[in-house]
């Protein structure tokens, strides 16, 4: 879901900016915009092609999707009020120094400020980002490894659990990277999710807080999905931190299996 916007050329983008600055006092600002791609070139070319400074680009989101330039959520409003959230489209800053991408930002509706460093790829395809944020994710280290992530979800058209799945459990990404993936796998839920999910809570040689997150992921799947792994979990899992996790979070679940297995425990010899 996505509000469209107008796309202005550099001449008419230029104009409003000199108007702009000097309206606050002569403080003028220049973007370099880039309107479409240049012959053929890949997001991951155009991000190279900019440099050193901030790039940024925005696509269409998913439905469901909306902020208001600073918060954002990811689920519709069910209250009779709700505060003022804009459809899109996601927007994506990245910073780059000396080549090196160091800082990724995401926002949902709102507008750029004009900054003398930036370049600006415009409106791209929201599962070309999504591709793209995702192969970050894939190979980048620390904050902005993780800080891909979550406007590849955000992103229209994009399937992005299978990729979110290989980086939960490639251990040479980083531990806030995994944890953050094993989240968003969560939220798109579904048969094939659930049992990557057990796979990753059961594997004794993983890393406990990404075993710990895949428990908290497979709680939070729909129509209780993750209830009879837990069950299992909380039954025969070695690690005893791990069976208080599960059975925690079955106690969240209200799910009658989940008070079967309570007296169960409660009451074995």
């Amino acid at each position: 879901m996505s509000t469209a916007r107008r796309h202005y050329g550099m001449t008419a983008l230029s104009r409003r900016l000199v108007r702009w600055g000097a309206a606050i006092g002569g403080v003028t600002a220049a973007l370099t915009v880039l309107a479409a791609p240049l012959d053929g070139q890949s997001i991951a070319e155009r991000v190279r092609a900019a440099g050193d400074g901030q790039v940024r680009m925005s696509f269409t989101a998913r439905e469901g999707v909306c902020g208001n330039g600073r918060n954002i959520s990811t689920h519709r409003s069910t209250s009779d009020w709700e505060s003022w959230c804009e459809p899109g489209p996601v927007r994506v800053a990245i910073d780059v120094e000396g080549g090196t991408i160091v800082d990724i930002d995401t926002y949902v509706g709102g507008r750029w400020r004009p900054r003398r460093d930036a370049t600006d790829l415009g409106s791209v395809p929201a599962p070309e980002a999504a591709e793209y944020l995702l192969s970050l994710a894939a190979r980048l280290e620390g904050r902005p490894s993780k800080e891909a992530i979550l406007p590849a979800t955000l992103a229209d058209s994009a399937v992005v659990w299978p990729q979110l799945l290989d980086i939960a459990k490639n251990e040479d990404r980083p531990q806030g990277t995994r944890k953050s993936a094993v989240f968003w796998v969560a939220q798109a839920a579904g048969e094939a999710t659930a049992e990557g999910l057990e796979d990753l809570a059961v594997d004794e040689s993983g890393d406990f807080e990404v075993r710990k997150s895949a428990i908290f992921a497979l709680s939070q799947l729909r129509d209780d999905q993750g209830v009879p792994i837990l069950i299992r979990i909380a039954r025969t899992n070695t690690n005893p931190r791990l069976r208080k996790q599960a059975i925690f979070w079955l106690g969240q679940s209200h799910d009658p299996r989940a008070l079967a297995l309570f007296e169960e425990l409660l009451t074995k010899p």
